[in-house]
């Protein structure tokens, strides 16, 4: 058996992957569209609108219920996966962006602007309003049904 083969032609993770690239194209989008710019880094970059995390393991999770049906064992793991990812996005990693805001914004108010003196700027785009999780969930249940009734 050919196990790196079997990893390229897995529809689920197939599924799961294009729902991901499409999160993130619609990220430099909206960046293009709201900003007037293009920012190719925010095909990579965490957090924003919407959450690519939650299209990548709602698709999963719908891939694989209809694959091996919404009642399996299999299902209900990588739904529990899908929820846990969700709730961390929204909670402790959006957190995190907010507190990283707020450190910044310290550290500029008290003129250490010189990288050399207080590091550098600690990232602010890290986790996901509520509307963006559900953007994200709404976006990888699609793109699995499009995908499902069309292989």
């Amino acid at each position: 058996m050919n196990y790196v083969a079997d990893i390229f032609f897995n529809k689920i993770l197939q599924t799961a992957i294009l729902s991901w690239f499409i999160a993130q194209a619609i990220k430099v989008v909206i960046t293009l569209i709201k900003d007037r710019r293009f920012d190719f880094t925010r095909m990579f970059g965490s957090g924003g609108m919407p959450s690519s995390h939650a299209s990548f393991t709602v698709s999963l999770a719908t891939a694989v219920g209809f694959e091996t049906s919404f009642s399996s064992v299999e299902f209900a793991l990588a739904a529990a996966f899908a929820i846990v990812v969700m709730y961390d996005a929204t909670g402790v990693r959006r957190s995190a962006g907010e507190q990283a805001k707020i450190l910044n914004k310290i550290v500029e108010s008290m003129r250490y602007k010189d990288s050399s003196q207080t590091g550098k700027k600690l990232k602010e785009l890290l986790g996901h309003t509520p509307v963006e999780v559900f953007a994200g969930a709404v976006l990888g249940v699609i793109v699995a049904i499009i995908f499902a009734f069309n292989t």
